[in-house]
């Protein structure tokens, strides 16, 4: 049996440059044109390679997630829930304020602008968020269990303002907001952060407040320096 032609890319090169295209275009906006003209390869090489646009994407999407929103995961191994959130809300900044990077998420705005046509990839990226969402939503679960955030706080709640905020910052910057407008509603959103009175945190012992809700407190400056991605 003869053997199929080898092929004459590199793959990880392609998909790097597909994802320059789709971060900075959008899904419907990147044309495979774009596409084929980034990836240095024509389309019958790329169908074969990647299959569907779609389905370039979504690995696109794959790479992503492992390669600048990798991050995400090391700002959950943070010691404290606070930490976490303000890791989560500097990195963001740090990338999405990147010269090297197109502005904005991917995750937030890859299918924004898109037709009916792209309903399958806006399930996509939704069910990706989710799935981010959940995963800093099981991480202050733990930090509550542990007696590091109030008893009364609700977890699911926190992440979703946590992950709201860094939503935000991303539209924010891909809009033109500058890294010291981003950083300030950064520390105004931390200053909402559930604290625990001084003295129970001394004593560790969590602090149950009347009214439930995010607790204002001070709390220290948003580190430099720290990355993560939406």
């Amino acid at each position: 049996m003869a053997k199929g032609r080898p092929r004459e890319f590199d793959v990880d090169e392609a998909l790097d440059r597909a994802l320059w295209v789709f971060w900075r275009r959008g899904y419907e906006g990147a044309t495979l044109a774009d596409l084929t003209q980034a990836m240095g390869i024509n389309r019958p090489s790329l169908y074969a390679a990647f299959g569907s646009k779609e389905e370039l994407f979504c690995k696109v999407l794959d790479r992503y997630v492992e390669g600048p929103a990798v991050r995400v995961r090391e700002a959950l191994n943070e010691p404290t829930a606070r930490a976490v959130a303000e890791r989560l809300l500097g990195g963001v900044i740090d990338t999405v304020t990147d010269r090297r990077n197109p502005r904005g998420c991917l995750l937030v705005q890859g299918a924004l602008a898109c037709g009916e046509t792209a309903e399958s990839v806006r399930r996509e990226l939704a069910a990706r968020r989710l799935a981010g969402e959940d995963a800093v939503r099981q991480r202050f679960e733990r930090a509550r269990t542990d007696g590091d955030l109030p008893a009364e706080v609700d977890p699911a709640v926190l992440a979703g303002y946590v992950v709201t905020v860094m939503r935000g910052i991303a539209v924010q910057a891909a809009g033109g907001a500058s890294r010291e407008d981003l950083r300030r509603v950064a520390e105004m959103a931390m200053r909402a952060w559930p604290e625990r009175d001084q003295e129970a945190n001394r004593a560790g012992i969590p602090v149950r407040r009347a009214g439930g809700g995010l607790r204002a407190g001070q709390g220290p400056r948003l580190a430099r320096g720290r990355a993560i991605e939406p």
